[in-house]
């Protein structure tokens, strides 16, 4: 080794010591004769000085040393002088002077600031991705993603879990997203598919008996892009057999618990979880994963709008739609551009517009002079006392009302019509504008029983809203394949602070009521027979009653580290156009290779 010590390891037990340290010039000051260097390396940094009596050759190195240089120092650990300890830094409280040193390697400038938080384009950063690693930040991110996957192995291995890898080349499947496509050289004309999740894999390992089953899985996805999303992921993938929903639920929650409390004590998670159906998500806060660190819940005023002239509301009605508001503490002080912004945001969502009332004083009490709004002409002074009572409306708060012509639910889960996407992003929207969204709380919620399937009017057909093999809750297992609208899942999405973090479902283990599944998908025999063949054959040797959940590892890092971004955690992300500009991927194939696997570029 060209060392015997890490840099951030050295404390005050170590005076005396003599220590050989390698890293990188962090910071480097010249005081007209000492020269100090911040060296760092994976652990942290310490302070080396550089006497140009006791040390010229060490101090003739420091000299031509600089920044991001590779640098190896011999020398004694030693006690700070009194009143220049840094107490922002582990080893601040002792030094190292410098005896020998010997630069490994000088460095170029680098395109950015390694030791300072900088404000530097994505672009720039994943180009230069191996200095962003560099820097403080980005390395206690990776550090913190690697003890969360210890945590997770050592919490499953306790509990009986096998870690078992599954295939990455697998066949294609007809739901979800777009699958990633490999062509097989040696069967020319077929090809494999890089697994989205390995969900028929885990659920044959129960099959054959191993009742625990769980690993760190990588998955592939062709979707468009987000913070949340990446074209490559991580996610814990774990099944059981012979279990119910409520142990699985007990399992995760138990883990996410202990994952907070011993590797960010500082964070707040309110344990038991709280749980609400799919339903009551969606009527309470208009979406499928809301953040409940804070209220802003939907008020229904459909009813109460029945018979009003006002053309805004009757056509939403008339036309099948709904009307529903948020109720905003203290909002009558909104001054006009900020209730334009807001209006802004719910049309992005696909709302024509927002309808504003103000309460000066109690609804019940309230004259004319009380009560502002834009279109109070039109609503009359009755209608907006009743409208700010069912809102439970106090003198000073303003309702915020949505109303929409209801359209086709989109085929994404959480979204019904226009309404309820843009009550959601108004939602989230106030509460950053109100800083009511305490930011060292992570609040988990369990969504449950999901819709088992989804009509589509393009392809005149059911999808899954999961996926083919989850099993519907106990009330409609008789009537899910003649009814499958109807049809609720026994499916479970943990979700936190707004955002999904993974879900999972009880599975279905009986061929026959596989086959039905298949069957309400409208997927044909030969469909079955090609895709699903091996699955149903399973299902006839005593498959066992099982379940599971998939948790995505690269949100559940975000999470935990506070950033709403899962490339602050992926050490090597794509950018939202699913390229990489460090390496330049993707490119362009060798026709030849091409030529081999039997393939031909279309024109564009």
């Amino acid at each position: 080794m060209l060392k015997t010590h890490y840099c951030g390891d050295l404390r005050e037990a170590d005076e005396g010591a003599d220590v050989v340290l390698a890293g990188w010039v962090h910071r480097r000051r010249d005081h007209g004769g000492l020269i100090f260097i911040d060296l760092r390396d994976s652990r942290g940094i310490v302070q080396a000085v550089f006497h140009p009596k006791d040390a010229p050759e060490a101090h003739a190195v420091a000299s031509e040393a600089r920044n991001e240089y590779v640098l190896q120092v011999r020398g004694k650990v030693r006690h700070r002088r009194p009143g220049t300890e840094n107490a922002a830094l582990p080893t601040g409280a002792i030094e190292v002077g410098a005896e020998r040193a010997k630069v490994l390697n000088p460095a170029k400038t680098p395109p950015f600031y390694i030791n300072e938080e900088s404000d530097v384009s994505e672009v720039q950063r994943l180009r230069y991705r191996y200095l962003d690693l560099r820097r403080e930040r980005m390395r206690d991110n990776i550090v913190l993603r690697h003890q969360i996957a210890q945590k997770i192995r050592r919490f499953l291995s306790e509990r009986n879990f096998i870690e078992i890898e599954t295939p990455v080349l697998a066949n294609p499947t007809p739901e979800g997203s777009r699958d990633y496509l490999v062509p097989s050289r040696l069967n020319p004309g077929n090809f494999y598919a890089l697994p989205q999740s390995p969900q028929q894999f885990k659920q044959l390992l129960m099959v054959a008996g191993f009742e625990r089953y769980f690993q760190i899985a990588k998955c592939y996805r062709d979707e468009d892009l987000r913070a949340d999303r990446q074209p490559e992921f991580t996610q814990l993938d774990l099944e059981m057999s012979f279990v119910e929903q409520e142990d699985i639920l007990q399992l995760i929650e138990q883990l996410y618990v202990e994952i907070g409390r011993e590797l960010r004590p500082g964070l707040r998670i309110p344990a038991p979880f709280p749980r609400l159906t799919y339903e009551e998500a969606m009527r309470r806060f208009g979406s499928d994963k809301p953040d409940l660190r804070y209220g802003l819940e939907l008020v229904h005023l459909t009813n109460a709008v029945r018979g009003t002239q006002f053309m805004v509301f009757k056509s939403a009605v008339d036309s099948g739609g709904s009307v529903e508001g948020i109720c905003v503490p203290g909002g009558a002080a909104f001054a006009r551009k900020e209730i334009d912004a807001l209006t802004a945001t719910v049309q992005t969502y696909g709302a024509k517009g927002l309808v504003s009332v103000a309460y000066l004083a109690e609804p019940a009490m309230a004259t004319e002079d009380d009560v502002r709004s834009p279109v109070m002409k039109f609503l009359g002074l009755d209608l907006a006392r009743s409208l700010g009572k069912i809102a439970g409306a106090k003198s000073g708060d303003l309702l915020l009302v949505v109303a929409g012509l209801g359209g086709r639910p989109s085929k994404e889960p959480g979204s019904a019509g226009r309404v309820k996407p843009a009550l959601d992003a108004l939602r989230r929207a106030l509460a950053a504008k109100l800083a009511l969204a305490d930011p060292d709380t992570l609040q988990f919620c369990w969504i449950l029983e999901f819709p088992l399937f989804e009509w589509s009017d393009e392809d005149e057909r059911f999808y899954s809203v999961t996926h083919p093999f989850t099993a519907p809750v106990d009330a409609d297992l008789a009537t899910f394949a003649s009814d499958p609208a109807a049809a609720h899942s026994k499916s479970h999405d943990l979700t936190c602070n707004g955002q999904e973090i993974g879900g999972g479902s009880i599975r279905i283990h009986q061929r026959e009521m596989q086959a039905d599944a298949f069957r309400a998908l409208r997927l044909s025999e030969e469909e079955t027979r090609e895709r699903f063949s091996h699955m149903l054959e399973a299902f006839e040797f005593g498959a066992p009653p099982h379940g599971g959940i998939a948790m995505g590892l690269d949100r559940t890092a975000a999470l935990f580290a506070q950033d709403d971004d899962i490339r602050e955690v992926i050490a090597f992300p794509k950018t939202k156009s699913a390229s990489d500009p460090m390496t330049g991927a993707p490119l362009p194939v060798d026709p030849a290779q091409l030529d081999e696997l039997g393939l031909r570029l279309k024109e564009p």
